[in-house]
């Protein structure tokens, strides 16, 4: 079926940077689309930005619109997320995962294939 594995999560401060990878292991990436999804201790899950298979269309949580940039490398069955100017309420563990399907999707419970995460920690 595949296999996603993220890096690049670490311990930023406020107002600082940091780019997650996902690399993605399988025939059929480059024709889905992917998603980042965070999850922090005692909030909802959220679809933090995503992106089509082509990378045509992306969606980006209002929460950070103009900070984060996803984007993908199918060349190399890869998806990275830009994540600028961070904030403390940033703080969660991100997912990289794919639905379902070639287009992107905001249902965080449609994802059905999702790596194990890295975590993202930025202090006040």
């Amino acid at each position: 079926q595949g296999q996603l594995v993220e890096s690049g999560g670490g311990l930023v401060q406020a107002g600082g940077s940091l780019r997650l990878s996902c690399a993605a292991s399988g025939p059929i990436f480059s024709t889905l689309a992917m998603g980042w999804l965070r999850q922090a201790p005692g909030k909802e899950g959220e679809v933090v930005a995503a992106i089509s298979w082509n990378g045509d269309n992306t969606y980006y949580a209002d929460s950070v619109k103009g900070r984060f940039t996803i984007s993908r490398d199918n060349a190399k069955n890869m998806v990275y997320l830009q994540m600028n100017s961070l904030k403390p309420e940033d703080t969660a563990h991100y997912y990289c995962a794919v639905p379902p399907g070639a287009r992107l999707t905001t249902n965080y419970e449609s994802y059905n294939l999702w790596g194990p995460g890295t975590q993202v920690t930025v202090s006040s």
